[in-house]
């Protein structure tokens, strides 16, 4: 059994979202997906918030409401 993972880094989201990165990149500059947690260096995406905003309809982080913790 291969257990799906928790965080995505910007490759692996990229994927998921059937973007390049360099267009992922434009989007998270100009406020189009949620915010990623840092964890040390690294820039992570909650997979399940991001299943969250695209059943959402892909909301702008400014309108964008991260589900609680």
């Amino acid at each position: 059994m291969i257990a799906e993972p928790l965080l995505l880094d910007a490759a692996g989201l990229a994927r998921l979202l059937s973007v390049s990165r360099s267009a992922l990149y434009q989007w998270l500059a100009s406020g189009r997906v949620p915010s990623p947690v840092k964890l040390g260096r690294r820039a992570l995406w909650r997979i399940d918030e991001i299943r969250r905003w695209v059943a959402a309809g892909c909301p702008p982080r400014s309108r964008w409401k991260p589900p609680p913790f």
